[in-house]
């Protein structure tokens, strides 16, 4: 039987999430930095991600944005197949939740027009990225998206006999060459294969994993290891000053892509890690 959901419900959804992610940092993503700052053996490091977790403490106490850099606001949004959406248009409600949280979370406005420069003043639009799924449900996850991550993130089309070795090159390059400007330490979400569009979607999807837990694939799994340690090797350390700790994660999914491409994506993440999810 066919469920109704009315779109303001989303509406309200899109507008606490965004606000709650922005605010409030996961218990895994604590827990990470937590354990990142335990073993942790350069002085400055370990002051800077003592200085992370204080914050993580300062934002929930005054219910104010962890970082000046609210994002982009980033929807994924699995809607059932048997689900009929009722009371007007998906994509206005969508808009009109990160509106309000702009507003009404105190969020900065970072949204403008490329080439004008020209500010939209509220955070719109949206990046919303629609699967339909099986079920009646409709399950969102909001994840604000800030550009000094953003603009660390790299797309690259391989040659086939690039291979493996070839894929994890370039990733350890893409971290490198970032430096301190994503403001480490970072996960990085990687797509493997596909096209250059879904490569890209699948590394910023990779973000949403919780953090600790590795690719189901065991092949993967080895590769997310072993790159962390690369990457952690560089030194860059948390916020570039030098340190054990650049990422505190490496997450890869991979998809099958044509007999004659390698595409690559490292999708960059600070380490504010904003995401918060709800069913509806």
């Amino acid at each position: 039987m066919t469920r109704e959901l009315n779109v303001a419900l989303i509406e309200q959804a899109v507008r606490d999430l965004y606000i709650e992610a922005c605010i409030h940092a996961s218990p895994d993503l604590r827990a990470a930095v937590r354990a990142a700052h335990a073993r942790e053996s350069k002085p400055v490091a370990q002051e800077v991600l003592g200085q992370i977790l204080q914050n993580m403490d300062l934002a929930t106490e005054n219910g104010l944005p962890s970082c000046q850099d609210t994002g982009l606001c980033v929807v994924f949004l699995d809607l059932g197949q048997d689900l009929h959406l009722i009371g007007g248009d998906l994509n206005d409600a969508v808009n009109r939740g990160v509106a309000r949280a702009c507003l009404e979370g105190r969020l900065r406005a970072s949204s403008l027009t490329p080439l004008t420069r020209q500010n939209t003043g509220n955070n719109t639009p949206a990046v919303l990225h629609l699967r339909i799924v099986p079920g009646d449900g409709a399950h969102l996850t909001v994840a604000p998206k800030g550009f000094g991550s953003e603009n660390m993130s790299r797309l690259k089309m391989l040659n086939p006999s690039d291979g493996e070795e070839g894929v994890k090159d370039f990733i350890v390059e893409t971290m490198r060459l970032a430096g301190g400007k994503p403001c480490p330490p970072v996960i990085l979400g990687v797509g493997i294969g596909g096209t250059a569009e879904s490569c890209a979607l699948l590394a910023k999807r990779m973000l949403l994993r919780p953090l600790g837990q590795r690719a189901e694939d065991p092949r993967l799994a080895r590769m997310e290891e072993e790159l962390l340690e690369r990457i952690n090797a560089l030194q860059i350390g948390p916020m570039g000053l030098g340190g054990d700790t650049t990422a505190l994660a490496v997450h890869i999914a991979e998809l099958p892509t044509h007999i004659a491409g390698l595409p690559a994506m490292v999708n960059m993440q600070c380490h504010a890690s904003r995401h918060r999810e709800m069913t509806l």
